[in-house]
């Protein structure tokens, strides 16, 4: 641990005395704004930002993320902002502070949605600037190292939101070395007896152990000096919580074959294959522990050569056999100093490469699944086990296991995928929902005048990027066959009133209809027209300035007395209308028990808003309207609620909602120096629900003040 920033600096020799300046300058900024500020432990708080900057600095970062990495926290002091650090820093530093802070001011200690709700923006807020995740990664692994001075409590929480969250994805983008020390002290606060345990274990062997590898090492040495190679050689620990991860699984602590570890390092790839020949030639390898991740990379990027072998005293060996270069990668992940070199495998650079797979992850986002889905998925996808399969032109391309020849031909292209007519897998015919396996060769075949994916494919596919690219096939010609429908309705309905299309359609004219029904284009409005949003006769009297429109007439129905009532089916009776569109506004969200007015609009029906609502301006446009009380459906309700600050206080009001029949749709919050807002909505039957819901809340003592929001 460090505590000033002249010890930075002897931990930051890479850099030149002018980048360095811009880190002294933001450490000067923080000392400012964090001088009346202490950790629990009683430290000064800049030493955690200094500290989250020594983390960093050990994978070779820039000055830029090392000056972030000590603003990092500077927003959580309301007395100041992100135009401040913009002013002083730039737009670059401003915006990864601004996605850190993003990150932790997140809420953790809500519910189980508000949990996965943190976990698709950490992910998906990766995919912007993997520097902000570096950041927070290296911010999350200093406090669990000063984490003994919290609570037990608090201790177990970070310990299980750090091995579900941060350790995952530090391994995604090859983060090794801190992926090992989150899991272990992951492990440490939520099972301290099994960690304590493995600890003693490995006490009570290590000066054994420590021997073994010794011999091992000095046997290798000589080997691989006899054929005049260039290396380094270390022994390698095993973390704890791979070992305990083994334990868990039925395994004795005697038969953990990779307890006795060795690295070796050479300049070459080719010397790799040599050194990995000249062990095998001595020692007698392992069936099926042999790994080739040099050919086929991990989707981290991480290379290197993984053989178990019977070595001295008969004990069993893993070695793993790499360049510096890659071992740098191993251990620094994107940050390596490597990672920046241009023109690397296949001719991108290895940062562009690692963010590849984190882009596939954001387009996970744009589906409108559930957050538990999204989670799921990401989790089966990006974390499971893979199989590594090879093109035609002998490039290595990663899926998930299960993967068939289609996700196979979406990963390598959207346009070949949708073109598929066929696949060879090993140079035979397959079917199309084949499971890929290792080292598998796989060649699509195309046909250029294919119609598309068939839809029984989202039936068989594994990977989440396919079944998108074949959905939005599938809608995009859906919305082409409405478009078209539209366009031929809106035509014909013309020249039936015998009006010239091209003078119908001018430039004034065109404008005037987007305007009026709120579309961006005519294609859109063509689209709704085909889909029956918009009625065409709404069109042409919105041009024509008829007075006499369909809407007009149902106000004039509808004011008549002797209307005889028809049978309703809907949950809204209009006076002496049956079948119309009716839609429930969103701007005061009416509920059954509110006292309710019908808004005739042009082209969309009726809209249903509560009596007292604002919106309302032309009461000639108003009808008379009720609630159906033979329908029962729940009803979005929007909550304000302010309340003196407590973790538990999110947890009553959960329960409140459980005692009360009461469904939360969606909820938000804002903290403050001494209170937190609470912006919910909630699915009720009826205004009698929601008040006594309301009454319910008010009972909690930490609650001052809740309403019900209105527009």
């Amino acid at each position: 641990m460090i505590t000033s920033l002249e010890e930075l600096k002897k931990h930051t020799p890479y850099l030149e005395d002018k980048d360095f300046n811009l880190i002294k300058k933001a450490y000067e900024y923080a000392k400012l704004v964090y001088q009346d500020m202490k950790r629990v432990n009683g430290e000064d708080y800049l030493t955690h930002p200094l500290n989250v900057a020594l983390i960093l600095s050990d994978y070779k970062v820039d000055a830029i993320t090392l000056a972030a990495a000590i603003l990092h926290d500077v927003l959580k002091n309301a007395e100041y902002t992100l135009e401040d650090i913009e002013t002083n820093f730039g737009e670059e530093i401003a915006a990864i502070v601004n996605g850190v802070y993003v990150i932790t001011k997140l809420d953790f200690d809500t519910s189980k949605v508000d949990k996965i709700n943190y976990q698709r923006k950490i992910i998906v807020g990766l995919c912007e600037d993997v520097r902000v995740l570096m950041i927070k990664l290296a911010d999350r692994l200093h406090n669990m190292r000063t984490l003994d001075v919290m609570p037990l409590e608090k201790q177990k929480k970070k310990a299980l939101e750090t091995i579900e969250i941060y350790a995952p994805i530090a391994h995604g983008i090859g983060l090794n070395k801190m992926k090992s020390e989150l899991e272990d002290l992951s492990l440490k606060y939520s099972k301290p007896d099994a960690y304590q345990a493995v600890l003693d274990k490995l006490d009570e062997t290590k000066e054994q152990r420590d021997y073994y590898v010794l011999k091992m090492q000095e046997e290798i040495e000589k080997l691989l000096k006899e054929h005049n190679i260039e290396f380094s050689i270390k022994g390698r620990s095993k973390s704890i919580f791979g070992i305990y991860k083994k334990l868990e699984r039925g395994k004795r602590f005697e038969d953990i074959y990779d307890i006795l570890a060795l690295r070796v390092f050479v300049n070459t790839i080719p010397e790799c294959y040599q050194v990995m020949g000249i062990i095998h030639a001595k020692y007698k390898p392992i069936p099926k522990r042999f790994k080739d991740f040099i050919a086929m990379p991990k989707a981290n990027m991480y290379q290197s050569l993984h053989t178990t072998v019977y070595g001295v005293f008969d004990e069993m060996f893993e070695i793993q056999i790499r360049t510096y270069e890659m071992d740098e990668i191993a251990e620094r992940g994107i940050a390596s100093h490597f990672s920046y070199k241009e023109g690397g495998i296949g001719g991108k650079s290895i940062l562009e490469k690692r963010l590849q797979f984190f882009r596939s992850i954001l387009e996970l986002n744009q589906e409108e699944d559930s957050d538990l889905e999204f989670v799921k998925t990401v989790q089966k996808e990006m974390f499971q086990d893979v199989v590594y399969v090879y093109t035609p032109n002998g490039n290595v391309i990663e899926l998930p296991l299960g993967s068939t020849p289609i996700d196979f031909a979406y990963r390598i292209h959207s346009d070949i995928g949708n073109k598929t007519v066929g696949a060879m897998v090993n140079g035979s015919i397959v079917p199309l929902d084949y499971i890929l396996h290792d080292n598998d060769v796989v060649k699509i075949n195309t046909n250029k005048s294919s119609k598309g994916p068939s839809y029984e494919w989202l039936s068989f596919v594994k990977t989440n990027g396919a079944k998108n690219k074949i959905k939005s096939f599938f809608n995009k010609i859906d919305k082409d066959e409405k478009r078209k429908k539209g366009e031929e309705q809106l035509i014909k309905d013309l020249r039936k009133k015998k009006l010239s299309i091209n003078e119908f359609l001018s430039n004034e004219n065109t404008s005037k209809i987007l305007e009026e029904f709120k579309q961006n284009s005519m294609d859109d409005v063509y689209i709704n027209i085909g889909a029956g949003n918009i009625q065409t006769g709404s069109i042409i009297n919105c041009i024509l300035n008829t007075t006499n429109t369909k809407e007009e007439q149902v106000i004039e129905k509808a004011k008549q007395n002797d209307v005889e009532t028809p049978k309703i089916k809907n949950e809204i009776i209009v006076s002496g209308i049956d079948n119309i569109k009716v839609n429930i506004s969103s701007c005061c969200r009416p509920i059954p028990g509110d006292e309710i007015i019908g808004y005739v609009t042009k082209g969309d029906g009726i809209n249903v808003h509560r009596k007292d609502c604002t919106n309302i301006h032309d009461l000639n446009r108003t009808i008379e309207v009720s609630w159906n009380d033979s329908i029962s459906k729940r009803y979005p309700a929007d909550i304000y609620i302010k309340a003196i600050f407590n973790e538990k206080l999110l947890v009553d009001v959960v329960s409140k909602t459980s005692i009360s029949n009461v469904i939360i749709q969606s909820m938000n919050s804002k903290k403050y120096d001494n209170y937190i807002i609470y912006n919910m909505t909630v699915m009720v039957n009826n205004l009698e629900q929601l008040k006594k819901f309301l009454v319910d809340l008010k009972q909690l003592s930490d609650i001052v003040e809740i309403d019900r929001k209105v527009s």
